[in-house]
């Protein structure tokens, strides 16, 4: 299945607390299991200003459409290509 990131624009998330980030977590799974099994959240990565969402989804539609339902941006949506680490030096 394609994975995506997902670039979300948020003002100050980087001083959410724990509680909060908690609460962005349960309502991010709410939706994805309303949503079903065609959508998967990975991890994310959680700066400043922004988060970055690794997903795996079968298009960028219903990645809009968890943003929408959850009531998160969805600044830019990319699709993963490839993925390098250290060890493609090799």
């Amino acid at each position: 299945m394609p994975q995506y990131v997902i670039e979300r624009e948020m003002p100050g998330v980087g001083g959410l607390g724990a509680d909060e980030l908690k609460g962005a977590s349960q309502t991010s799974c709410s939706v994805l299991r309303d949503l079903g099994p065609d959508i998967q959240w990975v991890q994310s990565y959680v700066t400043d200003n922004k988060i970055y969402c690794i997903y795996r989804a079968p298009d960028e539609a219903i990645i809009r459409e968890h943003a929408e339902r959850g009531g998160f941006p969805a600044n830019a949506i990319s699709e993963v290509r490839s993925v390098i680490d250290p060890t493609t030096a090799e």
